[in-house]
């Protein structure tokens, strides 16, 4: 019956940190669409709530029981199993990246944003996080690493050369993402607070 209950406060987990990735992606990508400033902030707020009311639980859902359910089953021995060894792996690589890099640049994004509406403009600031290269493709990877994982846990492969492809992939796709999708929304804020911003536009030369 422990093992039963363990497993599914697991996929409870599972459950959360996927709907949460998924809304993260989803809304982001609703982000890069948006011209008005105060849309543009309330995306970014509810790609926080995504992280804080989703991600995280899920996460701590996962470690706390995939903790027990590996020390009762395999002990260090899951180290020479691996599909299990890569699981843990990645989960750990995940969680430390998720609420390190990708979480705290959302959360600086929200503060940004919430700034550049006090001040009834688009700052450099803002500006300059939107388009930072880093967090965009890790924020690209958390999604493709998840389903590596549960690809892990669900087909079991026994060799260390698929464990690596799998995860060669995952990069591939979150690179692809993360080059395509920012020229196919590109960040260009025109409202702020109700006032348009307009660009600056050089002077034509002759010919």
């Amino acid at each position: 019956m422990g093992y039963l209950l363990l497993r599914f406060a697991h996929l409870i987990g599972l459950a959360l940190i996927s709907a949460g990735l998924i809304g993260v992606f989803v809304t982001d990508l609703r982000s890069r669409q948006l011209r008005d400033l105060p849309l543009f902030a309330e995306a970014v707020r509810n790609i926080a709530v995504f992280y804080d009311g989703l991600v995280v639980p899920g996460a701590l859902f996962l470690l706390a029981s995939g903790i027990l359910m590996i020390t009762d089953l395999y002990g260090w021995a899951f180290v020479e199993i691996p599909w299990l060894a890569g699981m843990v792996g990645l989960f750990t690589f995940e969680f430390i990246e998720g609420n390190t890099i990708t979480r705290l640049y959302f959360l600086r994004l929200r503060r940004l944003a919430r700034e550049a509406i006090d001040k009834g403009f688009v700052t450099p600031e803002l500006e300059q996080a939107r388009r930072e290269h880093v967090p965009t493709f890790t924020h690209f990877l958390d999604l493709p690493i998840l389903f590596v994982i549960v690809a892990l846990g669900a087909m079991r492969p026994e060799t260390w050369s698929a464990i690596a492809i799998s995860i060669g992939i995952a990069v591939l796709v979150a690179t692809g993402f993360s080059v395509v999708l920012p020229k196919l929304y590109p960040w260009q804020p025109s409202m702020a607070g109700g006032k348009t911003i307009v660009a600056e536009v050089p002077p034509l030369r002759e010919a």
